[in-house]
This record gives C-alpha cells, structure tokens and sequence, in this order.
C-alpha cells in the first residue's frame, strides 16, 4: 500500500487557505500537517466554512513547530516549494510519504529554512514574470495533484 502524500504548511496565516487544503487533503487521501505557530484559531470560522463539511474527513496533524513537524515525518523526502528555486516541481519522482512543505502567504519559506539539511530539494511552481506567488490554497493543490498523478491516484475513482 502507497503511504500518503504529507503537505506541510509552515506558519499558514490565513484560515480559508488551510481550510481549502483540508478539503484537498479529504479528497486526494493527502495528511495536512500544520506547524505553529498558526495566524488563527482553529476553531476559525473562516477555516470552518473553507473546510466545508471534509474537515472531519481530513487527515490533519498540528505540530508545535517545524522542529517537533520533522519529528513526527521524518524520515522522509521533504519538498520545500519556494518562488527561488531552479527544480520544477514536475521535475521531480514523488513517491509515498512525500512531504510537501509550503511557507507563510506574506513570505514563503525563509531562507533559513529552505537552508535545512532535512531539505530534500527546493522545487518552484513557474509563473508568468512579474508575478510575486501563487495563493497557497492553490500552489499546494497543483503540487498535491501532480505527485498523486505520478502515484497513480491511489484509492481515487
């Protein structure tokens, strides 16, 4: 059986993104593993009504931090999605258990971070220029969606 995909907000500030990605999480068999601090409660109703009725049906995890997150994930490949790398994301083999590691919407992945020797690779999603980032709602889907294509889409219909 395929371990599942782990997509990993770090620091999520806005709770309609997070709950949109629960809702992805729902539907792909994804987990949703969320490292504080967080920019809301999740008792959000942002995050609720983003959720839909999936929130319940989401495999989600909350760490205290992004230390105490690579505990519980690691060993793994970790994917750090950043504007500043060179990698396309469809360049990349994903396999189970893959995580998949997005930064804070006002800033991304501080350099520290992508830094981390945990870090398996940065990769980029390409945007026209000009363009600053994609919501992270949206960026973790493309990224979700491409490495579960690659998978095979275990248990989709």
């Amino acid at each position: 059986m395929t371990r599942p995909l782990r997509i990993l907000f770090h620091s999520p500030q806005i709770p309609n993104n997070t709950g949109a990605t629960m809702r992805l999480a729902a539907v792909t068999g994804a987990e949703l593993h969320l490292a504080r601090p967080l920019g809301f409660d999740l008792d959000d109703a942002k995050l609720r009504r983003a959720g839909l009725d999936y929130r319940d049906k989401a495999a989600t995890f909350v760490h205290e931090s992004l230390s105490a997150a690579y505990s519980a994930l690691l060993p793994a490949r970790v994917f750090a999605f950043t504007a500043h790398a060179e990698t396309l994301y469809t360049d990349v083999a994903y396999q189970g258990g893959d995580v998949l590691l997005f930064g804070p919407e006002a800033t991304g992945l501080d350099p520290a971070v992508l830094a981390d020797p945990r870090i398996t690779a940065c990769v980029r999603i390409p945007m026209l220029g000009g363009m600053r980032s994609l919501n992270l709602a949206n960026a973790a889907a493309i990224a979700v969606y491409e490495a579960w294509r690659q998978l095979g889409h275990p248990g989709g219909q």
